[in-house]
């Protein structure tokens, strides 16, 4: 099932997406929803960020590749994870399918692009076991991560050149059904492939991380765990960048630069 928020109207609602026609729900995912009767045209719909979560986490350097790319370009902070370690992000910068990804005047042109899973915490969960990890996920999206390289080298800390508005796409739905071990994770920039990988190639897995979070964090509906990329991709003004999970689907942004 893909569940989805979207604008029709001036109204935001919560739909499911059954073939290319969006089904209107009342509720929610997590609040016993239940089907209006009223049906829109997918192609008519603005579809928003699927979720806003109580709580946006995030993964860094989780894919071997990845590290070893950083590593290459300089960057001190780039090694091997030991252990599953999470960090924060910032809602306003959430963007849904289709939305226009908006670098800041006087940012720096090295801006880029990740594809990430994304896990959709279902249940309450705190003190967990793999299993109990693995029933509180309600479902999967896709994210892009774009970062600032130069802020984020030479700021204190990553709040602007993570956290701009804008720069984390999210959606265009949120699919229950799907093994994330099987599928591949492609970023397309302007029509071509920029970069393909085994979504599943991680260093430590969602369950890995749930686990961990929840020995001091209590997870709650609506959470989001962004699990991090293999490759990067630069970004220009103009471009048209998608991120593909097979089983999800495709997450599609235009950019530009602030004007």
């Amino acid at each position: 099932m893909k569940w989805c928020r979207f604008a029709h109207g001036g109204d935001v609602l919560c739909g499911i997406v059954e073939d290319d026609h969006v089904l209107a729900v009342a509720g929610g995912p997590f609040q016993g929803a239940r089907r209006t009767g009223e049906a829109y045209p997918l192609a008519q719909v603005r579809l928003l960020p699927p979720i806003v979560p109580p709580t946006f986490y995030a993964v860094g350097f989780n894919y071997r590749a990845h590290v070893l790319h950083s590593q290459a370009q300089g960057s001190t902070a780039a090694r091997m994870p030991e252990r599953p370690e999470v960090g924060y992000r910032a809602n306003n910068a959430l963007l849904g399918h289709d939305g226009t990804i908006v670098i800041p005047a006087d940012c720096p042109d090295d801006v880029e692009a990740e594809g990430e899973l994304v896990a959709v915490i279902g249940r309450t969960v705190k003190r967990c076991s793999r299993a109990e990890a693995a029933d509180a996920i309600f479902g999967w999206t896709i994210g892009n991560d774009v970062s600032a390289r130069h802020w984020q080298r030479n700021d204190r800390t990553f709040w602007r050149a993570k956290n701009s508005d804008t720069f984390k796409p999210m959606g265009p739905w949120i699919e229950t059904d799907l093994d994330p071990r099987a599928s591949t994770t492609r970023v397309m920039l302007n029509g071509g492939t920029a970069c393909e990988f085994a979504t599943g190639d991680m260093i430590f897995d969602w369950l890995d991380y749930i686990v961990e979070m929840a020995r001091y964090i209590t997870l709650h509906p609506g959470d989001v765990l962004w699990m991090g990329a293999e490759s990067t991709v630069r970004l220009a003004p103009g471009d048209v960048v998608e991120v593909e999970i097979s089983g999800i689907g495709a997450l599609r942004n235009t950019v530009a630069r602030e004007g």
